[in-house]
Formats: structure tokens, C-alpha cells, sequence
């Protein structure tokens, strides 16, 4: 005869499931307890012994956090202070270098910003004083119209060229404008 299809005794089923079921209990074992910041903390290890025992929440095994009523002693001393909230930590260092990194190099770019328009304003000033001079000097001087031929500058046409150079002279050379 074959074992191969004999049915298995149908009380292994409900023992296995029994047995898995005790073990997870085991496993999920979870430690819950209030950290010297004041914020909860959820571990499979027991909290460190510098948490007092009240701070505990839940231990493995324990449904729920114990209740403490605590009743007032009798006495004539003046009333005690109520324990002050858990402090949170007021800076982060971490996230302060960051923004202050961040400042700087705004800061940075502004400079460049600045230096750069600075530089153009120069150029820009020296040329318009440079073709002041040359309009002053009385020499003829030629342009190049839209068709590319050469045309003498007339009086007029040097008086206009000599209002936009002191323009020019006036918002380029005097000092950087706020903004």
C-alpha cells in the first residue's frame, strides 16, 4: 500500500495555526515611551534607563499605558508648580547652516549682479564721452545709412547725435541708481 494519499489527521491544522498564532504575538512585542523631547517613541527594545518609568507608555505585554490618579497630599506648603511641557528643541542646526548657505550665496549673486552692471555703466560712459569729443572736434564726420552708403553728418544731425551722447553721459557716469 502507498502512504503517498493518506489524509493528514485533521486536528495538525488547527494546532499549527494555533502555534503561528502565539508566536507573532511574540513578535510584534512593541516598547512605547515619551523621550526626553517630549515626542513618542516606538521600539522593539526597551527605552534606555535615563527614561523614567512614567515616561513608559507600553511595554510588551501590557494593552495599555497605566492610569495614575495621583491625589494631593495634605499639607500646608504652598502649591507646587505644575511640571512644565516637554521643551522641543528650539534650533536646528543642521537647517540654519543650510539657509545661512543659501543667504550667502544669494548675497553672491547680487554682488556679481551688480559688478557686472557696474562694468557695463563704465564701457558704456567712455564710449559716449569719447564720441562727445569727437562731435566737439570739428571734424566732418560720416555715417552708414540702412542701404549701407556713406552720408556726411550735417549740423543738425550733429546736434541731435551730441543730445544723445550727454544723455548717455547723464544715466551712465553718475552714480549706480537705487533700486
Amino acid at each position: 500500500m502507498s502512504q503517498a494519499n493518506t489524509p493528514q489527521p485533521s486536528w495538525r491544522n488547527p494546532l499549527l495555526m494555533g502555534l503561528l498564532l502565539a508566536f507573532s504575538s511574540a513578535a510584534m512585542a512593541q516598547w512605547q515611551w515619551v523621550d526626553g523631547t517630549g515626542r513618542k517613541v516606538f521600539s522593539d527594545t526597551p527605552p534606555p534607563a535615563s527614561i523614567p518609568d512614567k515616561n513608559i507608555l507600553k511595554k510588551p505585554g501590557m494593552t495599555a499605558a497605566p492610569i495614575v490618579v495621583a491625589e494631593p497630599a495634605p499639607s500646608t506648603a504652598p502649591a507646587a508648580t505644575p511640571p512644565a511641557a516637554p521643551q522641543i528643541p528650539a534650533r536646528d542646526t543642521e537647517l540654519e547652516a543650510k539657509k545661512k548657505q543659501a543667504e550667502q550665496a544669494e548675497e553672491a549673486k547680487k554682488k556679481a549682479e551688480l559688478e557686472r552692471v557696474a562694468k557695463v555703466r563704465a564701457e558704456s560712459c567712455e564710449r559716449a564721452r569719447k564720441a562727445k569729443i569727437t562731435m566737439e572736434s570739428g571734424v566732418r564726420l560720416a555715417t552708414t545709412n540702412a542701404k549701407g552708403e556713406r552720408e556726411i553728418m550735417d549740423d543738425k544731425a550733429k546736434a541731435a547725435e551730441s543730445r544723445r551722447m550727454d544723455g548717455i553721459i547723464r544715466s551712465d557716469c553718475g552714480p549706480v541708481p537705487k533700486q
